[in-house]
């Protein structure tokens, strides 16, 4: 019998290939996508100390009082928009784009587009 592994164990050997070729430093930190069924999440981290330096999801006042839902694409290009600001705040211009061994589309590639055009390199 042919065992197959679950959707959340593939994503997870993907985040793991990925994490092996890209991370973030002070310069160039590294934008961390997470995405649960209900909300997304992003981080904007510093793998040389392992410090979070900026964060935002879909659970912050914010975010959701502009949001009708917290799972679509709309959100998702809401929450590009604020980590960008959060971001270029503190005086983060380029990241690392992570996308969690989710597949770019729907709300991955909504969340990132909305973030370069929030004024993010990557």
């Amino acid at each position: 019998m042919v065992s197959k592994k679950s959707r959340t164990e593939v994503r997870k050997d993907k985040h793991r290939r990925i994490r092996n070729r890209l991370s973030g430093t002070a310069q160039c930190p590294r934008l961390a996508v997470f995405r649960s069924n209900n909300h997304m999440y992003a981080q904007i981290i510093d793998d040389t100390v392992g410090n979070t330096l900026v964060s935002a999801s879909t659970l912050q006042k914010e975010v959701k009082a502009e949001c009708e839902k917290t799972n679509n694409v709309d959100a998702a290009a809401k929450l590009g928009t604020v980590i960008a600001k959060k971001a270029l705040d503190k005086g983060i211009k380029t990241v690392v784009f992570d996308r969690g061994g989710f597949i770019y589309q729907g709300k991955v590639k909504a969340l990132a587009d909305a973030a370069r055009e929030a004024g993010l390199e990557f």
